[in-house]
């Protein structure tokens, strides 16, 4: 009879492995629809078949984030181009020129405060 119980014990006890992949795999699932669900229709389309959630985030970053002079070159350019307009408010577009400056600063380069002023008065 005891060996009757030890079995049934036995087939009961849930492993700390199981558990883990178990919430591995709730957390897998909960991110990827996270993910896709903020993706444009393209991206989805693209990334709706990985099932993993680090093989999208590697193909992000593979792509769009290991690539800072790519991002330095975006974030200048975006600066370069920004021109007023009159079909703005005055101070809608000097917050805009802030944040596009900000940017810049943020991406470790320096800028020289006549270079920012001249900028934005063209």
């Amino acid at each position: 009879m005891n060996g009757s119980n030890t079995t049934t014990e036995s087939s009961n006890v849930v492993t700390v492995d199981d558990i883990a992949k178990t919430k591995f795999e709730k957390d897998n699932r909960t991110v990827r629809g996270h993910l896709l669900n903020h993706m444009t229709n393209p991206f989805f389309d693209l990334f709706v078949t990985y099932k993993s959630v680090k093989e999208i985030w590697d193909s992000l970053d593979k792509k769009y984030g290991a690539d800072d002079a790519g991002k330095k070159k975006y974030v200048v350019r975006q600066w370069i181009k920004f021109q007023m307009v009159d079909n703005k408010s005055i101070m809608e577009q000097v917050h805009e020129y802030e944040n596009l400056t900000a940017d810049v600063r943020n991406e470790d380069m320096k800028m020289c405060e006549i270079l920012q002023a001249n900028v934005l008065l063209e």
